[in-house]
């Protein structure tokens, strides 16, 4: 099996733990997934040799699993240089700025308080890292991040959207 095989598999179990994230509809849940989601997808830009947003996915897990446990804003600005620091030390070519700009949106939206907020940040922070695997040519991690994107935007509707008191709508 080739190594792009492997890293295409890594981002594939990564695309589960990205569906199942944004369906929970407390921050922790959401955050724990995104800890285990954001490790095998540092793994899989390891294997591609995209080293900037491999480190940047691996303070990103270690951002999501310490944002668990609080939101104090030096955490968050101390993240936020760990993750400029990183592409500045391994910068490659001018998609590392921007998996750097999707990283540093979903640094702040990590540490939000409410699960809303976090939602709405972390969907533009996706779009960024989108755009980065259509031009690194990774199909399973373009097909994960419309996944992620798609599965915030359905917890977004059911908490945020839907009117109150009406049916959830049935698949059939």
């Amino acid at each position: 099996m080739s190594i792009f095989v492997i890293s295409q598999l890594l981002v594939t179990l990564a695309l589960f733990s990205d569906l199942l994230s944004f369906q929970f509809r407390h921050r922790r849940a959401v955050l724990a997934c995104l800890v285990v989601s954001g490790l095998l997808i540092s793994a899989h830009f390891i294997l591609l040799d995209h080293w900037s947003p491999a480190i940047l996915m691996l303070v990103a897990s270690v951002r999501f699993f310490v944002s668990i446990f609080t939101v104090d804003r030096r955490l968050m600005w101390l993240f936020m240089a760990a993750s400029v620091t990183a592409v500045a030390l391994s910068f490659n070519q001018w998609l590392d700025l921007l998996s750097l700009a999707g990283s540093l949106l979903q640094t702040r939206a990590a540490f939000c308080r409410d699960d809303k907020r976090l939602r709405e940040l972390m969907f533009f922070g996706s779009g960024c890292w989108l755009l980065n695997n259509i031009l690194l040519g990774s199909p399973m991690a373009v097909l994960m991040e419309s996944v992620f994107i798609g599965s915030n935007l359905l917890g977004y509707y059911r908490f945020y959207l839907r009117r109150k008191g009406s049916a959830p709508v049935q698949g059939g």
